[in-house]
């Protein structure tokens, strides 16, 4: 077998650098490289210690490539390594002299085989094999066939590479492992931690809805509603109205008294926090504002001055609003449910309707109608199509017993009320809450049963008449004070006109009745003489001092001083219908 000591290693690694034996003698090295050379004399355990440590699979390839013209008259043309995407040629150290046709390679199919080389008689393409599969190839060339050592000699070499590749490519996937693994514990431990924040928040969340929940199980209300929200956050808890007046107070510190913002601070209030999606801070204050249909009913906040809500009160306030606003939203509907159904039940009232349904519908807006009534008509020029003027009126009345059954009638506002007006006590509160001294009242007389109530409807009508005719148009008219104007109107009839008669000669009529006596003729006769004592003692067929007996007796049974100019008068109107009309004394 032909020997090349001169080529026994590759070129990049020197005997120096490789053969340092420990020698038998302690604290000595030798430098004497001929041990080594005559075990390995082509340098194959020396490079297959440095392939073996070498992480690049292109240098490995390199490395192998180099050391073939050391195992004899070879040379390396080309190097392969083998990728996804087929095989990629291994720049060499001469790679730009090698004259290898890529497609020939991939013509081999994996195998090793011949490929065709100018002036060079042999030329071998070595496959690099690893578990896997093909590695990569390793082609040479010769000017002859090499004999059977050269062959074990290259096969050697190839061998190495190949077992290098393999162990680049495992530290590779090793190292790629590690840093998947590394990357997948970073993940699971992130993982980990979103679910234990998670887990919290759930947790927080469940208590919010559980705790709501109960409160709508219950029957919710305003004050259950601040109550649970304070238990959940530790903060104060309120609502307010649109307007800024308190209505539920949780917690601590409630102000005593409350204060009073201004309209235009409440409205811009309310506008910033509208433009938000979710509670908002104001000054010291988190605020939400219920409104389930766009329109604002009420305002949800918690009192924080330290700034110590988190996400967890936010998320808690935000529900709280929800629930509050359902609770507004229904309590709204029930209002104006009952507010149609009373204003049904008073139209229905005031046309005429039977007694037995009336007492029904009353009971169940709950409107006690057996007891007195009075009907009240108000008008106030430029405000009579206004429903602010309707809730100034029942404001205006609200100081009365039981809440009036309420209802518009054109330009006008018709109640219906257990407690008489007092004078012009409400002319005044409906000025006050109108701002304008402007409006007239007219109240009727007592109604005892629903079946009166369009009768006293047309009093009041006429009490607000004369109000409106009067020079005194502002002001408060009541249909008992109207005296002779009660029967100068339209539309009255025969009832009316007793009516009158009775209110003002009823204990006189009766009084003849029991005792037949004439004292109403007495006083008729009296005003047809013009108050003149003889001629209406000639009349009666009396003497004079029995005709000033009878008019004392007058006096004292009626209560009516007949020196009063409005008293006589309305005697008088009083005995001529009594006499004309009705027929007095026939």
């Amino acid at each position: 077998m032909a020997r090349h000591p001169s080529q026994r290693l590759s070129p990049h690694v020197s005997d120096q650098e490789v053969v340092r034996h420990p020698s038998n003698t302690a604290g000595t090295e030798r430098h004497d490289p001929r041990p080594l050379a005559a075990l390995d004399p082509h340098g194959l355990l020396v490079l297959s210690h440095t392939l073996f440590t070498c992480a690049e699979q292109s240098e490995i390839v390199r490395l192998a490539m180099r050391h073939v013209s050391a195992l004899g008259s070879y040379h390396a043309e080309a190097g392969y390594l083998a990728t996804g995407d087929g095989l990629s040629r291994v720049p060499g150290h001469d790679a730009g002299a090698s004259t290898v046709d890529d497609t020939q390679m991939k013509e081999l199919g994996e195998a090793d085989g011949s490929v065709s080389l100018p002036e060079r008689s042999w030329n071998w393409a070595f496959g690099l094999r690893g578990v896997g599969g093909l590695l990569g190839y390793i082609v040479v060339s010769s000017h002859s066939r090499p004999d059977e050592q050269g062959h074990i000699l290259l096969s050697t070499l190839m061998g190495l590479t190949s077992v290098a590749l393999s162990l680049a490519g495992t530290r590779t996937v090793h190292h790629d492992d590690v840093g998947e693994l590394s990357r997948l514990r970073t993940e699971r431990d992130t993982a980990l931690r979103q679910l234990d924040t998670m887990r919290s928040e759930l947790n927080l969340q469940r208590t919010v809805h559980e705790t709501l929940a109960r409160v709508t199980a219950r029957g919710g209300g305003e004050d259950a509603i601040t109550q649970a929200l304070y238990e959940l956050t530790g903060l104060p808890t309120l609502i307010e109205d649109r307007f800024g007046n308190l209505r539920s107070w949780a917690g601590p510190d409630r102000p005593d008294p409350y204060p009073v913002r201004s309209q235009t601070h409440q409205e811009e209030m309310l506008q910033q926090v509208a433009r938000e999606a979710g509670p908002v801070r104001v000054k010291d204050r988190l605020i939400a504002l219920a409104r389930p249909r766009g329109d604002v009913l009420g305002v949800l906040a918690v009192e924080d001055p330290e700034a110590t809500a988190n996400e967890h009160t936010m998320f808690a306030l935000d529900h709280a609003q929800r629930l509050l606003a359902q609770e507004l939203m229904h309590m709204r509907e029930l209002t104006e449910v009952e507010l149609r159904l009373r204003r049904q039940l008073i139209d229905d009232l005031l046309e005429g309707t039977d007694r037995k349904s009336a007492y029904a519908r009353a009971e169940a807006v709950g409107h006690d109608l057996r007891r007195t009534h009075y009907v009240v008509v108000v008008h106030s020029p430029g405000n009579a199509a206004s429903d602010c003027f309707a809730r100034a009126v029942e404001q205006a009345t609200a100081t009365t017993a039981a809440r009036p059954l309420i209802t518009r009638r054109g330009d006008q506002v018709v109640l219906l009320t257990e407690a008489m007006p007092n004078h012009d006590a409400v002319h005044a509160a409906l000025a006050h809450e109108l701002v304008t001294p402007d409006g007239a009242i007219g109240v009727s007389t007592r109604c005892d049963s629903p079946d009166s109530v369009p009768r006293c409807y047309q009093e009041a009508l006429r009490a607000l008449e004369v109000r409106q005719n009067s020079r005194q148009r502002s002001g408060t008219t009541f249909f008992d004070n109207l005296g002779l104007y009660r029967i100068l109107g339209p539309g009255n009839d025969l009832q009316e006109l007793e009516g009158f008669v009775r209110e003002w000669l009823g204990r006189l009529i009766d009084y003849d009745a029991r005792h037949d006596t004439q004292l109403v003729e007495t006083l008729t006769r009296y005003f047809d003489w013009g108050g003149n004592y003889d001629d209406a003692a000639v009349a009666l067929t009396v003497h004079r001092s029995t005709l000033r007996y009878r008019l004392q007796r007058i006096r004292e049974i009626s209560d009516r001083d007949l020196a009063d100019v409005d008293t006589r008068l309305n005697l008088q109107v009083a005995t001529r219908v009594w006499k004309i009309i009705l027929c007095g004394g026939r």
